[in-house]
């Protein structure tokens, strides 16, 4: 694929990741349109899910005929030039009115993070970024934090169901007697990016899904960020665990997640 593709790619994900968070702040607004269900414990699905889902798969599809797309939602192919979405990350927020949510694009070239675009339209923050370019929000360049001490850092570290609760408290215990501050926000696409802008030094979870990594492992690792391989093995289809974090803090959290 040429440079002047992959841009072309990137540019169109960001117009859509702004169209789709129209969309998606139009529900946001209305609480009473969202006809709220599970999909399983803690495991939240609106209708505004499969509205954006829909909406940026048909336009991917039009635009990029040759690509193909995977969606949290209505499942897809893997290919050598494939879309990962998530159409909202953070839905447990957004159907309860947090803000902390976003729309996530990824896309692999040849199974390699290669361009990630996240839009949180509620927070007023677009993430850019393109391997080998660099990362930007709101057009303007970031990067992940220089905290060297782990008596200093803060640690995001995602949850999830899947897996018992004791290894995420075995997690914990090590964090905090290493000296290391720990938070939860709920959405692992953010997590990412706040890794990404220095807001956070590392985020980790046991087991994430590809929609909700493949755009901010692009994102981290264009910040100057150390990232987990993630898309070893089945990551793309049955998920993996991640980290990732500021370079000089990646032993250490290698040690106290058991993620490397």
């Amino acid at each position: 694929m040429t440079p002047a593709e992959l841009m072309l790619r990137r540019y169109a994900a960001q117009g859509l990741a702004a169209e789709a968070g129209r969309i998606a702040l139009d529900y946001f607004g209305r609480k009473e349109s969202l006809g709220v269900t599970m999909k399983g414990a803690q495991d939240w699905l609106t209708v505004a899910d499969g509205t954006v889902e829909d909406f940026l798969r048909a336009r991917l599809s039009e635009l990029f005929p040759g690509d193909t797309v995977i969606g949290e939602e209505g499942g897809g192919e893997a290919s050598d030039a494939v879309w990962i979405l998530d159409p909202i990350d953070g839905t447990a927020n957004f159907a309860r009115g947090d803000r902390n949510w976003c729309i996530s694009i990824g896309f692999l070239l040849n199974r390699e993070p290669t361009i990630g675009i996240v839009a949180a339209p509620s927070l007023g923050e677009l993430y850019v970024a393109q391997r080998g370019q660099g990362a930007t929000l709101n057009g303007q360049k970031i990067a992940v934090s220089d905290t060297d001490d782990i008596r200093r850092a803060s640690l995001e570290l995602g949850w999830s169901p899947r897996l018992p609760s004791q290894r995420y408290l075995d997690v914990m215990s090590r964090a905090y007697a290493a000296g290391c501050s720990i938070k939860r926000a709920g959405s692992g696409t953010l997590g990412l990016c706040n890794v990404a802008n220095g807001r956070t030094d590392g985020y980790a979870e046991l087991h994430i899904n590809a929609w909700d990594v493949a755009a901010g492992m692009v994102i981290v690792g264009e910040a100057g960020g150390w990232v987990s391989d993630f898309f070893a093995g089945d990551g793309i289809s049955k998920g993996n665990p991640i980290l990732c974090c500021t370079p000089a803090l990646a032993s250490q959290l290698n040690d106290i997640t058991g993620i490397s």
